[in-house]
């Protein structure tokens, strides 16, 4: 479904990504893990079209769609769920959750497609028509999902969805996503919170500065020695 082939991502003379491959086929739910700096954002940024990629490709259902304009690119169903949600905090949850729709004209599917979304968080459904900014940090993330949702993803990219979240908030919305998987969606989760990542998805893809240090069944890196002392604490 999505190919990553031998891409490169630099900021000025600074390469944030080096030379990575990865394949996502559909129904994957598939977590990148790393340290602070190791390329996690730049990778889903560079196949969300966010930043530029100086060498390889990206490969899109058998099309290169390396360099095309991010609203190209969400137009074919590739949808990034953005570190820090992101919401444009003056609006309310509902006008927020239009501009997922953005690109759909078909007015009977957008409606559709909120009523599911709010079943999904029916919280939001009580904060329709307040700004965002009023809302709890967990409370946000939901209209972040939601308004993802909204865009009909085919792949749903998730940038550290748990970071600044309670325990309690963090473990609802893991299970949300894990939901929307099982209803369909490729999931790609970007997550530092590695123990959280290997146990929700099924394979897993590790960077070190830029590069790809290792990949495989999330049960396999759980139990692999180097993973375990430098990303799980043990």
């Amino acid at each position: 479904m999505l190919q990553i082939k031998n891409i490169w991502v630099k900021y000025g003379a600074i390469a944030a990504v080096r030379d990575l491959s990865m394949t996502i086929s559909q129904g994957d739910f598939v977590t990148v893990l790393g340290s602070n700096g190791a390329g996690k954002s730049s990778t889903i940024n560079a196949i969300s079209g966010m930043v530029r990629v100086c060498d390889g490709e990206i490969c899109y259902k058998g099309e290169n769609i390396t360099g095309r304009k991010p609203g190209k690119i969400a137009a074919l169903g590739i949808i990034q769920i953005p570190e820090g949600r992101k919401l444009f905090p003056l609006l309310t949850v509902e006008e927020n959750l239009n501009v997922g729709a953005y690109l759909c004209r078909d007015k009977i599917r957008v409606r559709k497609e909120k009523e599911k979304s709010l079943e999904f968080f029916p919280i939001l459904k009580e904060k329709l028509h307040e700004k965002a900014r009023s809302l709890s940090g967990g409370q946000q993330q939901m209209v972040a999902i939601a308004r993802g949702l909204m865009a009909c993803p085919e792949i749903l990219m998730f940038d550290e969805p748990s970071l600044g979240l309670s325990p309690i908030i963090r473990q609802q919305l893991t299970q949300k996503i894990t939901e929307i998987h099982q209803e369909g969606t490729t999931i790609i989760l970007v997550e530092q919170n590695a123990r959280l990542g290997l146990m929700i998805a099924s394979y897993g893809y590790v960077l070190e500065n830029g590069e790809l240090s290792m990949h495989g069944r999330t049960g396999d890196l759980m139990r692999d020695e180097n993973v375990k002392k430098a990303y799980l604490g043990v």
